[in-house]
């Protein structure tokens, strides 16, 4: 499964008000945000990496994201990686004609280039040191790791030199990171690979839907900079509930025609999709004001409320697959085998 565009789209209002610029980015990784942001994230956050108790997690480190509202920080969290053999490569934010883009993570068997930002816990800016593969099972590096070795065999420990110890959450730009991928980086970014896990989706969605994480709200210093595990978010029982549908980019096919034909399916979806969760919301709040006019019963309210949940889910879980299905029919078709560059 190759790597999904992400997009963040603003009303020109909001981006006039944020300081955002719409511009067109070079392709660094394999998916970046269509709209550019001039205000740098903050610097990563010193924390403790929490214990891992069960063997088979790989460490996701947080990271900052952002929204029309600003960046939020998504805790670092230990998370089942899609397959036996794949490592996870974190996104960052890289600098490039006049703004800071998001590179998103990725799920793939070598870990590929990450902004050369120093994450911790074996994420020093290039490469992992916090455990590899070895068969069927994963080894940790307790050196960087922090994991429960009465639960956890599969240990070993290997002296890490780090000389990267600034907390810099960026690549280029005035004040960023200086790296540039290697040969073997690139080449793991353009290799077949996964996306984030549903888990992690949920996570980071779970984490902007948090106030306390805000950056606005915390200054940078997180409370919740990381958990054991990824943060589950409480069910939906509104429309209101439900995030806003976001306008997703379409992937470059190299073919012009094709990828306007491409984008335009996708707003289409998109603008269907919000027409949808705004009606509905609105059919809840009629349902809200008309039951309030009949004689309190509890049975009934808790009965409407279980209607609203049931169609809120159902709303959502259809609208995921339509947009999972979309993207399916747009995958450029894979080109012939070839092998990837050796590093």
């Amino acid at each position: 499964m190759r790597q999904i565009s992400k997009s963040l789209l603003i009303r020109s209002a909001c981006a006039l008000a944020l300081g955002l610029a719409v511009i067109a980015l070079p392709e660094i990784a394999t998916a970046q945000i269509s709209v550019s942001i001039t205000l740098a994230p903050p610097a990563l956050p010193v924390y403790e990496q929490p214990v891992l108790v069960e063997a088979g997690g790989i460490w996701a480190p947080g990271y900052w994201d952002y929204t029309q509202d600003g960046y939020f920080w998504v805790p670092g969290a230990w998370v089942q990686p899609p397959e036996v053999g794949l490592l996870w490569t974190p996104g960052y934010w890289g600098w490039g004609n006049g703004g800071y883009a998001w590179n998103a993570g990725y799920w793939g068997p070598t870990v590929g280039f990450y902004g050369g930002i120093a994450y911790g816990f074996g994420y020093s800016g290039q490469g992992y040191t916090g455990g590899h593969w070895q068969g069927q099972q994963f080894y940790y590096n307790t050196e960087v790791s922090h994991v429960n070795v009465t639960n956890i065999h599969n240990v070993y420990r290997q002296t890490v030199v780090n000389n990267n110890v600034n907390r810099v959450s960026f690549n280029g730009g005035t004040g960023g990171v200086r790296a540039q991928p290697t040969a073997a980086e690139q080449a793991a970014a353009h290799a077949p690979h996964q996306a984030a896990t549903a888990v992690q989706t949920q996570h980071r969605e779970a984490a902007m839907a948090n106030h306390a994480l805000s950056a606005s709200v915390n200054h940078g210093k997180p409370q919740m900079a990381a958990t054991p595990k990824p943060i589950e978010r409480a069910a939906p029982m509104h429309a209101a509930d439900l995030p806003p549908v976001v306008h997703q980019a379409a992937r470059s096919t190299g073919n012009v025609a094709r990828d306007t034909a491409n984008q335009r399916a996708k707003d289409e979806l998109s603008n269907s999709q919000e027409k949808q969760r705004q009606e509905l919301q609105q059919r809840q709040t009629a349902d809200h004001e008309q039951a309030a006019k009949q004689p309190a019963a509890n049975g009934n309210a808790q009965a409407l409320e279980r209607q609203h949940q049931a169609q809120t889910q159902a709303l959502a879980q259809r609208h995921t697959m339509e947009q999972k299905t979309l993207q399916e029919t747009q995958e450029p078709k894979p080109a012939g085998k070839h092998e990837a560059p050796h590093s």
